[in-house]
């Protein structure tokens, strides 16, 4: 449905000049940790720097901490940078933590050089945004960064399902290339999604422990409805996951679907507005699928075409704005 609206948007368009870019960019905070071992630090930055380079493909403003070594305060730039973001944009606001993490059975953290940063102290920082979050921890023991980041409007992805996975995770190293690999677009719409990236990344962590023969110690977890529980890769049968969710909570990965860090040619067309708009729409769309057995047939389709002719209006709407 979004392709063959899409479509309509783009013919609307055509022979009219290309919008000027949104003066209000998402924005990317790159946390970038202890690394320990020379081996380590260079992966690290090599992810960066990979990051760094998509932002600028997807007009993404990007911040990087922790790549200078003789840096001795990440946390502190953290906080700062954190605290001067807005907390009510309708761009995201993006997260990346790349490095090693800890738990001691109470507390997770994300080492950085100095202090290290907890979940719970993140989870403090975040509760004032309203903004969409996008929240990737990478490290190692980073599964109960997730039940504490967990909110409505929020994408919160983790590369263990628990504290406990305390061995080197690989799955940062999968996730920044699948940012931009056109080979983990599963819908081929012409962007890859951050739904897509991460089940991309997924799979390649688990193909990478079975061709060393090892047990996988890292498990990666993705939460976009709120409901704090986060859902493995393996529950996902293509785009969709089969997983039941808390009750009132829709699945996982509707939200994330609709993140692209490099967005397509189609989808750069629409304002901010619009988008935000039409990614509530669609959620809407696939909540009411969720309940179509419970309702009656009448009611279903009237509903259904309700949130039709609304998207298809939003389209109409502002591809005559851009004219």
């Amino acid at each position: 449905m979004r392709r063959l609206l899409a479509l309509i948007f783009i013919l609307a368009l055509e022979a009219t000049p290309a919008q000027t870019a949104d003066a209000n960019a998402p924005t990317m905070l790159i946390i970038v940790g202890a690394a320990g071992e020379e081996s380590y630090a260079t992966r690290f930055s090599t992810e960066a720097e990979t990051l760094q380079k998509a932002c600028a493909q997807g007009g993404v403003n990007a911040l990087t901490i922790g790549l200078q070594t003789s840096e001795t305060n990440s946390l502190d730039l953290f906080r700062q940078a954190v605290s001067r973001e807005s907390s009510e944009e309708i761009q995201p606001l993006w997260i990346v933590m790349l490095g090693h993490g800890s738990f001691d059975g109470r507390e997770a953290k994300f080492n950085l050089r100095g202090n290290d940063l907890t979940a719970t102290e993140l989870a403090t920082w975040l509760k004032p945004f309203k903004r969409p979050l996008i929240v990737i921890n990478a490290a190692a023991s980073s599964g109960p960064f997730l039940a504490k980041l967990s909110a409505p409007g929020r994408v919160v992805i983790t590369a263990t399902r628990s504290g406990a996975e305390q061995n080197y995770a690989h799955f940062g190293e999968y996730f920044v290339d699948a940012l931009t690999d056109p080979k983990a677009d599963l819908d081929k719409d012409g962007q890859t999604s951050l739904l897509e990236a991460f089940l991309n990344a997924a799979r390649k962590t688990a193909e990478f422990f079975e061709s060393e023969g090892r047990l996988a110690t890292e498990h990666a977890l993705i939460d976009d409805n709120g409901d704090g529980l986060g859902t493995q890769a393996d529950w996902f049968r293509g785009l969709r996951v089969v997983k039941k969710a808390k009750e009132g909570a829709g699945p996982d990965g509707l939200r994330a679907h609709q993140v692209h860090l490099v967005p397509s040619a189609a989808e750069k067309q629409l304002p901010p507005v619009v988008r935000s708009e039409r990614d509530k729409l669609e959620l809407a769309l696939a909540k009411l699928r969720e309940q179509k057995a419970d309702l009656p047939e009448d009611e279903y389709y009237a509903q259904l075409e309700t949130l039709l002719v609304k998207l298809g209006r939003l389209y109409e709407g502002a591809a005559k704005t851009a004219k």
